[in-house]
């Protein structure tokens, strides 16, 4: 699976609905400013979400208290608050529970075409 985001996104799959996840789980490695977040969101999905998308995302989780900002100069740079630990950790058991089989049984198939010999 490490050349899963090599591609472009499959049009069944756009995975908007994973944004805010996607953000906790980067704010996990480290706080970053909103630019920041839209270059790694490039990065991993193929696709930088324009700025009318990830700043709602980014103010709806720092009002619910998942995230806050603090200001570095001009920018603002957004970090876990403790309970956006707590609920970053929430979601990602649950997250697993619900799909890990799915990322099992296709790294068991990338395996399997990696050792049938081609003729």
């Amino acid at each position: 699976m490490e050349n899963c985001c090599d591609e472009a996104i499959p049009g069944c799959c756009d995975m908007r609905g994973l944004l805010s996840f996607t953000i906790l789980w980067l704010l996990t490695k480290r706080d970053m400013y909103g630019q920041e977040l839209g270059e790694e969101l490039k990065r991993r999905k193929g696709a930088r979400p324009n700025p009318g998308t990830i700043y709602p995302a980014l103010k709806e989780l720092e009002a619910t208290g998942l995230i806050e900002a603090r200001r570095e100069g001009r920018r603002k740079v957004y970090s876990l608050t403790p309970s956006g630990r707590v609920g970053v950790e929430k979601a990602c058991a649950y997250f697993c529970r619900a799909y890990g089989e799915i990322f099992e049984e296709y790294g068991d198939r990338q395996q399997n075409q990696k050792t049938v010999p081609s003729n």
